[in-house]
């Protein structure tokens, strides 16, 4: 099974060469005890450690199964080593921080055996050496015939097929002697045995044979074998690659560094100090940024980024505005001259005054074209839907809610509508008192906090709005019908004609009071009446509106919310309801008489009974026979609001009736705005619109591109610019310590290698590769980097509380050092990335060292 033909092992010293084999040719049986003698110096250990493949011969061949092992690779040997090879030392050779069952474990983990199996194995090889009852001590806690019984076991444990044993009784006194020969006799029955001593008294009891060298040449041989006349029965070496798992690896280096406890401590900590260095500025950094960013996101929430269907650029006409004086002519004489302002207005209001194509904007936003969604918290769509909302159940009668009509009884409409031809529609929500709720549950539950009741689960169910005192305007209590809305008309009328206001006291209600509050809900066509096929607008006829309400859709408030803490929002006071009434009304409209009869005849304008685009003045002779008997029937009242109606939309167009009727296309919002996470998302998607607006400029449709006034503007922009350049200055600075830290955790690790040096030589003896090596050198700097990253965000937490206490007691604010989690982690990554390679020089050093000369060394 083992052959060596004609090895010859030449050492370079200095400038001579050292001849330790000359031509030994030699063949060994697959089971046989064989003791090799000589003098120091004939080359017996030599012969060993090129039969164990720790040593590679300088010529000849060494044939193992019939295979020559001439083309052998690195990882053949380690195979070679782990599989078929055990070896006994004279100094035992056992890994110090490992216990005896890990010791003899340690083979069978290059192997890749399972846990459960090497332990088992581990166990049996330990009781058939005598020692099952001595499995968790350290070798230092041992005999020295008890330590060469735990190299046997290891050596026995891969179950190998060669035994080498390099004088294994040379350090134990005689009896203990005895015993490890007889074991080793023992285990020469069914394996070949091949021991190196300098007893040949020993050799002559218990070997079945004797080869003596002399000056790297065999002299004799007591019982010689011929392999050639051994009919093969093996095929090379036995495979399978070892490998040691990283988690062996950090086992072992794991227990050598607890041999040293201080020493790994005092390297942790310093390498920590960079790590605690950055990671408080982080801390500080994220803190600071966590405030502004509350001060943002409560901003932004108030102040989306709008965009209307009509839009002008505000700050052009501030621009035009505050521009004025700055091209004044000067005049020769003492006369009076006109100056162009309005005509500067009006014409930068025609010139700037954009349509914005929303529902083109709408389906980009709704594509995978679009990443606004990514930087968008949420975004919300508006309609131009108008809600006929009443209150029947006011002591001042029935109560219009929306439209609000406090404002237009009071004479305020005209300025409601420059306001709205400025601001758009969010100008126009500010006087309501019948709103909509985000539909976007994150910024509903950003901008609201229920206190009453229960959010509306149905269309029909709505929640009142209070502020954050629990209280809620006169001017909403007004409005919404709970207070007569007359007497703010008569005190407003006093105090014109010089008299004194008279309103009612201030009042409370109990929730319970509030909760269940009823309004009715009536479409915009339930507002026409159908006499004889001609509609008539009936919105201004009390009696009408009266039963129109009490036949209604019942709107209930199941609710009270408030602004959230933090939020920047100032409620008013009012009612909100959710998206899904405003789906149901768009469903209800669609499906009213009117709209049918509307769409049925889209060229003629059911209000008028003529085709759209008609100007003539009405003129009752031109009526056919049946218009004619139409008009009979009606009513002098319903005839003059026909006359009214002819006259306000005989200059009407189809689309315009049918927005009128409430009919709205959900694809086509009338504004839409969109609430960015951060600031710098804000900045991000106006960016992202510019490139909208660029892409269809290329594409030549320049009526897609969007035009849009950004309310918050530059507020606070430059703030997180300055934060973040501070903090990376300042990490800059402080991550030298992690550089240093970094090359004296490299040298800690090649001291490492230098005390671990015999330890590489035992793990190569029992086929670990130069990567396995490697691997636990590297996990020793990894443990070190972790425990330097862990003991860095631990100190760094502890010092955060007394910093945000100093912070808050001097500034208010509290919370100040606050290290984000993803911060910690990046940090401890870190801290292992760096540790990690700066312990790639000496696991390589570590890695490329000669397995004899490491397991000489002392």
């Amino acid at each position: 099974m083992l052959e060596l033909k004609q090895i010859i092992k030449d050492y370079d010293s200095g400038n001579e060469v050292v001849h330790a084999l000359r031509g030994i040719t030699l063949s060994f049986r697959e089971n046989e005890f064989v003791s090799i003698l000589g003098q120091s110096g004939c080359g017996k250990t030599t012969l060993l450690n090129i039969v164990g493949g720790l040593d590679h011969y300088t010529s000849g061949d060494l044939v193992i199964n019939g295979k020559s092992t001439k083309d052998f690779t690195d990882r053949d040997w380690d195979e070679y080593r782990n599989h078929s090879i055990g070896f006994v030392f004279q100094s035992y050779n056992l890994i110090p921080h490992q216990n005896v069952l890990s010791n003899v474990e340690l083979a069978l983990t290059l192997s890749g055996v399972s846990k459960e199996e090497r332990r088992q194995r581990a166990k049996a090889v330990l009781e058939k050496v005598g020692l099952g009852d001595q499995l968790y001590k350290k070798p230092s806690q041992m005999s020295g015939g008890q330590m060469q019984r735990v190299a046997i076991a290891r050596a026995l444990v891969n179950d190998p097929d060669i035994l080498l044993a390099d004088e294994p009784t040379g350090a134990l006194d005689s009896a203990t002697s005895v015993q490890i020969m007889e074991l080793l006799k023992e285990i020469a029955k069914d394996k070949l045995v091949i021991m190196v001593t300098h007893n040949p008294q020993l050799a002559d009891a218990y070997s079945t044979r004797i080869i003596r060298l002399l000056d790297g040449a065999i002299v004799d041989d007591s019982d010689p074998f011929d392999a050639a006349a051994l009919e093969e029965k093996k095929e090379g070496v036995r495979k399978g690659r070892p490998s040691m798992s990283f988690v062996t690896a950090l086992s072992l280096s794991l227990n050598n560094l607890m041999t040293k406890k201080a020493r790994t401590f005092l390297t942790a900590f310093a390498g920590s100090i960079g790590i605690i260095g950055i990671a408080l500025i982080l801390s500080l950094s994220n803190g600071v940024q966590t405030y502004i960013d509350s001060v943002e996101r409560d901003t932004l929430s108030s102040y989306p980024i709008t965009i209307e269907d009509s839009s002008m650029d505000m700050s052009v006409m501030m621009e035009t505005m505050m521009g004025l004086n700055d091209e004044a002519d000067t005049h020769a004489d003492d006369n009076i001259y006109s100056k162009a302002m309005i005509k500067d207005i009006l014409e930068t209001m025609s010139d700037k005054m954009e349509n914005n194509n929303l529902q083109a904007f709408k389906d980009y936003l709704e594509s995978e074209d679009s990443t606004i969604d990514d930087h968008a918290k949420a975004i919300e769509y508006s309609y131009d839907l108008q809600m006929n909302v009443y209150n029947t159940n006011s002591d001042a009668g029935l109560v219009q809610v929306s439209p609000n009509q406090l404002l237009d009884d009071l004479g305020f409409s005209t300025m409601t509508q420059l306001s709205e031809s400025f601001m758009g529609s969010n100008a126009s929500s500010q006087n309501e008192v019948w709103n909509k709720l985000p539909e976007s549950e994150t910024l509903r539950e950003e901008e609201y906090e229920l206190i009453e009741g229960h959010w509306p689960s149905a269309y029909n169910e709505v929640v009142l709005a209070v502020d954050e005192n629990r209280e809620i305007t006169d001017y909403a209590l007004y409005a919404l019908g709970l207070m007569d809305p007359q007497e703010v008309v008569d005190s407003f009328e006093s105090l014109q004609e010089g008299g004194e206001v008279s309103l009612s006291d201030p009042t409370s209600y109990t929730p319970q009071e509030l909760l269940g509050m009823e309004f009715q809900l009536v479409l915009s066509s339930d507002l026409y009446r159908n006499v004889n096929g001609i509609w008539i607008d009936m919105s201004e006829d009390e009696d009408f509106v009266q039963e129109a309400a009490d036949n209604g859709e019942t709107m209930r408030v199941v609710g009270i919310i408030t602004p959230s803490e933090g939020s920047s929002k100032r409620e008013v006071g009012g009612i909100y309801y959710t998206s899904a009434l405003e789906e149901h009304v768009i469903e209800q409209a669609e499906a009213s008489e009117i709209v049918k009869e509307q769409r049925k005849h889209p060229d003629i304008n059911v209000f008028t009974q003529t085709a759209f685009g008609e100007d003539e003045e009405f003129d009752i002779t031109t009526l056919t026979p049946q218009q004619q008997m139409q008009f009979a029937s009606m009513s002098q009242q319903e005839l003059a609001q026909y006359m009214a109606d002819y006259s306000e939309n005989r200059n009407a167009t189809y689309e315009g009736n049918l927005e009128r009727l409430g009919v709205v296309d959900l694809d086509t919002p009338s504004s839409i705005s969109i609430y960015a996470n951060t600031f710098e998302d804000k900045e991000m998607i106006s960016q992202l619109i510019e490139d909208y607006n660029l892409t269809q400029q290329e594409n030549g449709d320049d009526t897609n591109v969007i035009t849009y006034n950004d309310i918050v503007g530059t507020m606070m922009e430059s703030v997180t610019s300055i934060i973040d350049m501070i903090s990376y200055v300042l990490m800059a600075f402080v991550s030298v310590s992690l550089i240093v830290s970094s090359i004296m955790i490299g040298i800690i690790t090649y001291i490492s290698v230098l005390e671990r040096t015999k330890e590489i030589g035992i793990l190569r003896a029992i086929g670990a590769s130069k990567k396995d090596i490697s691997h636990v050198f590297n996990a020793e700097a990894f443990i070190i980097g972790l425990i330097s990253g862990l003991l860095g965000i631990i100190v760094t937490l502890i010092l955060d509380l007394p910093i945000s206490m100093i912070v808050e007691h001097l500034t208010g604010v509290a919370n100040i050092a606050m290290l984000p989690v993803a911060g910690g982690v990046i940090l401890v990554l870190i801290s292992l990335a760096l540790t990690t390679i700066a312990g790639l020089i000496p696991s390589r050093i570590a890695s490329k060292k000669d397995p004899v000369e490491a397991l000489r060394s002392e």
